[in-house]
């Protein structure tokens, strides 16, 4: 599974991608699973901040399935202005 990062958590957890190898069957478990490496991680996916996924360019909720090889973008909420 690809993992695409954009923005502000870009910058904070230092990476714009990665290959995750374990496959979360939901979007909710692959939040889970990031949170749980703890430090930043977590206190960008759990401490009530926002944020956006994505799974191949499509809006996703929590409780959405991850199909196999998808593309996930993970990012923070888009202003216009």
């Amino acid at each position: 599974m690809q993992i695409v990062y954009f923005a502000r958590l870009k910058e904070v957890f230092g990476l714009a991608e990665e290959e995750l190898a374990e496959r979360p069957t939901t979007v909710a478990d692959l939040i889970a699973l990031l949170a749980a490496r703890g430090s930043v991680w977590a206190e960008e996916l759990t401490s009530g901040k926002v944020f956006r996924v994505a799974i191949n360019q499509e809006m996703a909720q929590l409780a959405d399935e991850i199909p196999a090889d998808a593309e996930v973008a993970v990012f923070p909420p888009v202003t216009g202005g």
